[in-house]
């Protein structure tokens, strides 16, 4: 039977002092906790670990604050979010429309409009001017939603990039 030494109650290392203990516990009281500090490693404490990284430098403070906030980039993938659902709303939509039409009413389909033109095949007909009309629908959203907030934000970027390359 081997006998082993307990290990000490502390971590004898140099890094991590044991507790303090004051040999008169009426006559005096402890030092304050940062009256000794820890003495600051010189090195690793073990070879394989890495050095510390260096500091980094103190950065100055920007003297204007960037200009693109988030509420810009909000509203532009808002606006273009609505011209999205606006187009494939208008061209799916009716789409699926003549699609309803021809599976459950047949008879409406087969009617005629006029002189033997059925309306299945005038709506099928009137598939092309409403995905025209769905084109126009994203080129003007586009026009008039999404595209002036695109350049306010490429502006404010051009702007704060000049402002980081003068620094």
């Amino acid at each position: 039977m081997s006998y082993e030494p307990s290990p000490p109650p502390w971590n004898p290392s140099p890094w991590n002092p044991p507790p303090h203990r004051n040999p008169h516990p009426r006559t005096s009281a402890p030092p304050a906790r940062d009256a000794f500090p820890a003495p600051a490693p010189s090195r690793a404490p073990h070879p394989w670990h890495p050095p510390a990284p260096p500091a980094p430098a103190p950065r100055r403070a920007p003297l204007h604050p960037p200009l693109g906030h988030h509420g810009d980039l909000r509203r532009l993938r808002s606006a273009y979010r609505w011209q999205r659902r606006t187009a494939t709303l208008t061209a799916l939509g009716y789409f699926v429309l003549f699609l309803v039409l021809s599976a459950f009413a047949p008879s409406f389909m087969t009617g005629t409009v006029t002189d033997g033109v059925p309306t299945g095949l005038l709506l099928a007909l009137l598939q092309v001017p409403v995905t025209w009309l769905a084109v126009a629908l994203y080129e003007g959203t586009a026009r008039r939603r999404v595209d002036p907030l695109a350049a306010l934000i490429r502006r404010q970027a051009a702007l704060d990039a000049r402002r980081e390359a003068a620094r």
